[in-house]
Protein backbone atom coordinates (compact mmCIF):
# COMPACT_ATOMS: atom_id res chain seq x y z
CA UNK A 1 0.00 0.00 0.00
CA UNK A 2 1.53 3.76 -1.12
CA UNK A 3 0.17 6.51 1.59
CA UNK A 4 -2.01 9.68 0.13
CA UNK A 5 0.57 12.45 -0.90
CA UNK A 6 1.99 14.66 2.08
CA UNK A 7 4.42 17.67 2.87
CA UNK A 8 7.45 16.65 5.05
CA UNK A 9 8.93 18.98 7.08
CA UNK A 10 11.84 18.60 9.54
CA UNK A 11 11.88 20.18 12.99
CA UNK A 12 14.65 20.98 14.86
CA UNK A 13 13.60 22.29 18.15
CA UNK A 14 10.42 21.36 20.26
CA UNK A 15 9.22 25.27 19.27
CA UNK A 16 9.61 24.17 15.46
CA UNK A 17 7.80 21.76 16.15
CA UNK A 18 5.04 23.54 17.67
CA UNK A 19 5.24 26.34 15.78
CA UNK A 20 5.09 24.06 12.67
CA UNK A 21 1.73 22.39 14.13
CA UNK A 22 -0.12 25.36 14.97
CA UNK A 23 0.49 26.68 11.10
CA UNK A 24 -0.75 23.20 9.58
CA UNK A 25 -3.34 22.65 12.09
CA UNK A 26 -5.37 19.50 12.23
CA UNK A 27 -4.00 18.40 8.82
CA UNK A 28 -0.25 17.62 10.63
CA UNK A 29 0.96 14.91 12.49
CA UNK A 30 3.51 14.43 14.38
CA UNK A 31 6.47 11.83 13.11
CA UNK A 32 9.30 9.96 15.61
CA UNK A 33 9.92 6.41 14.83
CA UNK A 34 7.20 5.93 12.79
CA UNK A 35 6.28 2.71 13.68
CA UNK A 36 2.81 3.48 14.61
CA UNK A 37 1.80 6.25 11.95
CA UNK A 38 3.41 4.76 8.62
CA UNK A 39 1.15 1.18 8.76
CA UNK A 40 -1.52 3.72 9.51
CA UNK A 41 -1.02 5.94 6.50
CA UNK A 42 -0.37 3.17 4.16
CA UNK A 43 -3.61 1.57 4.73
CA UNK A 44 -5.06 5.07 4.69
CA UNK A 45 -6.29 4.70 7.82
CA UNK A 46 -4.55 7.96 8.76
CA UNK A 47 -4.17 10.55 5.99
CA UNK A 48 -1.80 13.43 7.61
CA UNK A 49 -1.29 16.24 4.47
CA UNK A 50 2.03 17.70 6.92
CA UNK A 51 4.09 14.95 8.43
CA UNK A 52 6.21 17.30 11.35
CA UNK A 53 9.45 14.97 11.68
CA UNK A 54 10.40 15.34 15.59
CA UNK A 55 13.09 12.21 15.14
CA UNK A 56 16.31 13.99 15.87
CA UNK A 57 14.93 16.45 18.77
CA UNK A 58 17.95 14.84 21.09
CA UNK A 59 16.51 17.29 23.91
CA UNK A 60 13.53 14.99 24.16
CA UNK A 61 15.70 11.59 24.74
CA UNK A 62 16.61 10.97 28.05
CA UNK A 63 16.48 9.11 31.53
CA UNK A 64 16.94 11.26 34.80
CA UNK A 65 16.71 10.91 38.32
CA UNK A 66 14.73 13.56 39.84
CA UNK A 67 14.75 13.14 43.92
CA UNK A 68 11.57 11.15 43.81
CA UNK A 69 10.47 10.63 40.38
CA UNK A 70 12.01 9.13 36.94
CA UNK A 71 12.16 11.76 34.13
CA UNK A 72 11.79 9.92 30.41
CA UNK A 73 12.08 11.85 27.57
CA UNK A 74 9.54 10.99 24.74
CA UNK A 75 11.65 10.34 22.00
CA UNK A 76 13.53 7.74 24.30
CA UNK A 77 14.01 4.62 22.32
CA UNK A 78 13.10 1.45 23.55
CA UNK A 79 16.14 -0.17 23.65
CA UNK A 80 17.87 2.98 25.56
CA UNK A 81 14.99 2.49 28.37
CA UNK A 82 15.57 -1.33 28.16
CA UNK A 83 19.54 -0.34 28.69
CA UNK A 84 19.20 2.04 31.33
CA UNK A 85 20.92 1.44 34.56
CA UNK A 86 18.93 4.18 35.86
CA UNK A 87 15.63 2.37 35.28
CA UNK A 88 17.08 -1.35 36.29
CA UNK A 89 17.10 0.05 39.50
CA UNK A 90 14.94 2.12 39.84
CA UNK A 91 11.86 1.17 37.52
CA UNK A 92 12.38 -2.68 36.08
CA UNK A 93 9.05 -3.13 35.34
CA UNK A 94 10.08 -0.29 32.56
CA UNK A 95 13.14 -1.64 31.23
CA UNK A 96 11.96 -5.03 31.00
CA UNK A 97 8.90 -4.35 29.31
CA UNK A 98 10.84 -2.09 26.63
CA UNK A 99 13.23 -5.03 26.39
CA UNK A 100 10.31 -7.12 25.17
CA UNK A 101 8.38 -5.16 22.24
CA UNK A 102 8.76 -6.21 19.55
CA UNK A 103 12.07 -6.84 17.32
CA UNK A 104 15.58 -5.67 17.77
CA UNK A 105 14.77 -3.36 14.79
CA UNK A 106 11.84 -1.77 16.31
CA UNK A 107 13.52 -1.18 20.20
CA UNK A 108 16.02 0.82 18.10
CA UNK A 109 13.34 2.89 16.39
CA UNK A 110 10.23 2.85 18.84
CA UNK A 111 10.31 5.45 20.73
CA UNK A 112 8.16 5.79 24.40
CA UNK A 113 6.10 8.64 23.47
CA UNK A 114 5.54 7.48 19.97
CA UNK A 115 3.91 4.93 21.68
CA UNK A 116 1.65 6.28 24.41
CA UNK A 117 0.22 9.14 21.66
CA UNK A 118 -0.59 6.10 19.45
CA UNK A 119 -2.83 4.91 22.48
CA UNK A 120 -2.71 1.18 20.82
CA UNK A 121 -4.42 -0.92 23.60
CA UNK A 122 -2.31 -3.79 22.76
CA UNK A 123 0.64 -1.94 23.48
CA UNK A 124 3.27 -2.53 25.97
CA UNK A 125 3.74 0.42 27.35
CA UNK A 126 0.58 2.08 27.45
CA UNK A 127 -0.61 -0.11 30.64
CA UNK A 128 3.00 0.16 31.94
CA UNK A 129 3.05 3.24 32.35
CA UNK A 130 -1.15 3.08 34.08
CA UNK A 131 0.58 0.46 36.41
CA UNK A 132 3.27 3.25 37.45
CA UNK A 133 1.03 5.38 37.78
CA UNK A 134 2.56 8.04 35.47
CA UNK A 135 2.19 11.73 34.93
CA UNK A 136 2.66 13.05 31.20
CA UNK A 137 4.00 16.51 30.21
CA UNK A 138 2.56 18.21 27.01
CA UNK A 139 3.42 21.14 25.53
CA UNK A 140 1.26 23.60 23.22
CA UNK A 141 0.73 27.37 22.35
CA UNK A 142 -0.66 27.76 25.65
CA UNK A 143 2.24 26.55 27.85
CA UNK A 144 2.66 23.22 29.39
CA UNK A 145 0.33 20.87 31.39
CA UNK A 146 0.55 17.48 33.23
CA UNK A 147 -2.14 14.83 32.06
CA UNK A 148 -1.93 12.13 34.61
CA UNK A 149 -1.89 8.10 32.49
CA UNK A 150 -5.61 7.73 33.92
CA UNK A 151 -7.10 10.07 32.16
CA UNK A 152 -3.97 10.47 29.11
CA UNK A 153 -5.35 7.52 27.26
CA UNK A 154 -9.61 7.92 25.98
CA UNK A 155 -10.54 5.28 23.39
CA UNK A 156 -9.11 4.01 20.74
CA UNK A 157 -6.22 5.38 19.11
CA UNK A 158 -7.18 8.67 21.25
CA UNK A 159 -5.71 10.64 23.66
CA UNK A 160 -6.28 13.95 26.16
CA UNK A 161 -3.65 15.38 23.82
CA UNK A 162 -4.43 18.03 21.39
CA UNK A 163 -3.67 18.89 17.91
CA UNK A 164 -1.32 21.17 18.39
CA UNK A 165 0.13 19.73 21.62
CA UNK A 166 3.26 17.71 21.79
CA UNK A 167 4.29 15.03 24.58
CA UNK A 168 7.13 15.80 25.68
CA UNK A 169 7.73 13.89 29.18
CA UNK A 170 6.93 11.09 31.19
CA UNK A 171 7.20 11.43 34.88
CA UNK A 172 7.40 8.26 36.83
CA UNK A 173 7.25 8.53 41.37
CA UNK A 174 9.60 5.87 42.38
CA UNK A 175 7.56 2.85 43.43
CA UNK A 176 7.13 2.40 47.11
CA UNK A 177 7.09 -1.34 46.80
CA UNK A 178 9.35 -3.36 45.22
CA UNK A 179 7.60 -6.30 43.90
CA UNK A 180 6.84 -5.82 39.86
CA UNK A 181 5.79 -8.47 37.12
CA UNK A 182 5.24 -8.07 33.03
CA UNK A 183 3.31 -10.92 31.44
CA UNK A 184 2.21 -11.40 28.06
CA UNK A 185 1.19 -14.05 26.16
CA UNK A 186 1.80 -14.17 22.28
CA UNK A 187 2.24 -16.12 19.32
CA UNK A 188 5.33 -15.20 18.33
CA UNK A 189 7.91 -13.09 20.49
CA UNK A 190 7.21 -10.18 17.97
CA UNK A 191 3.75 -10.48 17.70
CA UNK A 192 1.38 -7.86 19.60
CA UNK A 193 0.43 -9.40 22.90
CA UNK A 194 -3.11 -11.33 22.73
CA UNK A 195 -3.10 -10.11 26.15
CA UNK A 196 -0.34 -8.46 28.88
CA UNK A 197 -0.14 -7.80 32.35
CA UNK A 198 1.96 -5.21 33.94
CA UNK A 199 1.55 -5.61 38.21
CA UNK A 200 3.25 -3.00 40.22
CA UNK A 201 3.27 -3.36 43.89
CA UNK A 202 -0.65 -3.88 44.27
CA UNK A 203 -1.77 -1.66 40.73
CA UNK A 204 -2.73 -4.39 38.14
CA UNK A 205 -3.30 -2.57 34.27
CA UNK A 206 -4.09 -5.08 31.09
CA UNK A 207 -3.05 -5.17 27.57
CA UNK A 208 -5.55 -5.43 25.00
CA UNK A 209 -8.62 -6.41 27.03
CA UNK A 210 -10.76 -3.29 25.84
CA UNK A 211 -10.91 -0.10 23.37
CA UNK A 212 -8.39 1.44 25.89
CA UNK A 213 -5.32 0.42 27.99
CA UNK A 214 -6.94 -0.20 31.47
CA UNK A 215 -6.56 -1.05 35.15
CA UNK A 216 -7.66 -3.78 36.71
CA UNK A 217 -10.00 -1.82 39.02
CA UNK A 218 -11.65 -5.01 40.98
CA UNK A 219 -8.21 -7.04 41.36
CA UNK A 220 -6.59 -4.03 43.38
CA UNK A 221 -9.64 -3.75 45.27
CA UNK A 222 -9.59 -7.06 46.10
CA UNK A 223 -5.77 -6.71 46.88
CA UNK A 224 -6.86 -3.52 49.19
CA UNK A 225 -9.62 -5.77 50.68
CA UNK A 226 -6.93 -8.61 51.79
CA UNK A 227 -6.99 -11.12 49.14
CA UNK A 228 -4.62 -13.38 48.52
CA UNK A 229 -2.48 -13.05 44.82
CA UNK A 230 -4.44 -15.76 43.29
CA UNK A 231 -8.29 -14.83 45.25
CA UNK A 232 -8.00 -11.75 43.33
CA UNK A 233 -7.07 -12.70 40.19
CA UNK A 234 -10.47 -14.07 39.55
CA UNK A 235 -11.56 -10.78 39.25
CA UNK A 236 -8.85 -9.74 36.39
CA UNK A 237 -11.86 -9.93 33.28
CA UNK A 238 -14.53 -7.82 35.57
CA UNK A 239 -15.06 -4.30 33.86
CA UNK A 240 -13.12 -5.28 30.60
CA UNK A 241 -14.22 -5.64 26.87
CA UNK A 242 -12.04 -7.55 24.87
CA UNK A 243 -12.52 -7.67 21.35
CA UNK A 244 -12.69 -10.83 19.34
CA UNK A 245 -10.91 -11.62 16.20
CA UNK A 246 -8.74 -13.74 14.41
CA UNK A 247 -6.36 -14.28 17.85
CA UNK A 248 -8.45 -14.83 20.45
CA UNK A 249 -12.57 -14.96 21.14
CA UNK A 250 -12.78 -12.69 24.04
CA UNK A 251 -13.83 -15.77 26.53
CA UNK A 252 -10.24 -17.14 25.85
CA UNK A 253 -8.77 -13.24 26.12
CA UNK A 254 -10.89 -13.25 29.87
CA UNK A 255 -9.25 -16.39 31.31
CA UNK A 256 -5.67 -15.12 29.90
CA UNK A 257 -6.11 -11.83 31.48
CA UNK A 258 -6.71 -14.21 34.94
CA UNK A 259 -3.92 -16.66 34.27
CA UNK A 260 -1.43 -13.73 33.94
CA UNK A 261 -2.66 -11.72 36.63
CA UNK A 262 -1.96 -14.80 38.78
CA UNK A 263 1.28 -15.39 37.57
CA UNK A 264 2.43 -11.74 37.21
CA UNK A 265 1.01 -11.25 41.32
CA UNK A 266 2.41 -14.32 42.09
CA UNK A 267 6.13 -12.92 40.84
CA UNK A 268 5.31 -9.52 42.12
CA UNK A 269 4.52 -10.90 45.71
CA UNK A 270 7.55 -12.90 45.88
CA UNK A 271 9.84 -10.20 44.63
CA UNK A 272 8.27 -7.92 46.94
Amino acid sequence: MIPAPFTYKRAWSVDEALDLAVQNGEEAKFLAGGHSLLPLMKLRLAVPEVLIDIGRLGELSYVRDDDSQILVGALTTYDELARSSLLAGELPLLAHAASRVGDPQIRHRGTIGGSLVHADPAGDLPAVILALDATLVARGPSGQREITAGEFFQGLFETALEPDELLTEIRVPKPAQAGWSFQKFTKRAIDWAIVGVAVQGGKVALVNMGQTPLRAIAVEWALAAGAAPAEAAVHAAEGTSPVADINADRPYREHLARVLVARGLAEAHAAG
